[in-house]
């Protein structure tokens, strides 16, 4: 079982993703555990403090370390014991950042391989830099764009990396064939009736063919990619 642990400021804002649809039913099925931690209950003083003016001056606020380190030990130490020489291997602690690798595929598949995923969400201008240097071990991005925090990113992130683990959705050939999976965009899909408004369904999806229908989707996700994502074609070609 995969155990993600969110650690943010605004704990409401994942229950409507992590309580509905596959990701509900990957939880009740054991498949993942996933529990939010409020940031502010690390904190030591009344106003719960968790951010500060940057050092050197300018806007914005940003994320002191204290908390951040209270959080990320107390959720280690629950789960794998003492913290000293910190769990490596089975875990990872990820900061979800606009400087971070962008999510993929791949790398979604490579982190549901993992035992513990502790995911961090950033606010205001980021997070202290000692943060980064002791307790982040990747940092990751959904885009070349910034948001108000690292809360979307991160149920972004988690829904990629759960719906891609064995048993979550239903058809095990369903994440196979999708956009991504093989470097290509998905083909086209269609369903009844045959005819809609004047548009045909092709005939090579009709005529009960797995062959041809086999050539059809691969032709198709090809000139799909082309004409949508070039970039993933000459990317495709560049690592064979």
């Amino acid at each position: 079982m995969l155990q993600i642990d969110i650690v943010t400021i605004f704990p409401t804002m994942c229950a409507p993703v992590l309580g509905e649809s596959i990701m509900k039913r990957a939880q009740a099925s054991g498949i993942v555990s996933v529990v939010v931690h409020d940031l502010r209950d690390y904190t030591h003083d009344k106003r719960r403090t968790v951010d500060d003016r940057p050092y050197g001056g300018g806007a914005g606020m940003v994320l002191k370390p204290e908390p951040v380190f209270e959080a990320v030990e107390a959720i280690e130490t629950r789960r794998h014991g003492s913290v000293q020489g910190r769990p490596r291997g089975g875990c990872e602690v990820i900061l979800m950042s606009p400087a971070g690798v962008r999510l993929t595929q791949a790398l979604a598949q490579d982190l549901g391989r993992l035992d513990h995923l502790v995911v961090l969400c950033g606010h205001y201008e980021g997070v202290d830099e000692r943060i980064r240097e002791a307790l982040v071990d990747r940092e990751v991005s959904i885009g070349d764009y910034v948001l108000t925090g690292g809360e979307l990113p991160a149920m972004v992130m988690i829904d990629c990396v759960v719906r891609l683990m064995p048993g979550v959705v239903g058809h095990p050939r369903a994440t196979h064939e999708e956009s991504f999976a093989d470097g290509l965009l998905e083909y086209p899909h269609y369903t009844r009736p045959a005819v809609f408004r004047g548009m045909a369904v092709p005939e090579a999806l009709r005529d009960g063919s797995h062959g041809r229908v086999t050539t059809w989707r691969k032709l198709q996700a090809v000139a799909r990619t082309w004409r949508q994502r070039p970039d993933l074609i000459e990317k495709k070609e560049s690592v064979q």
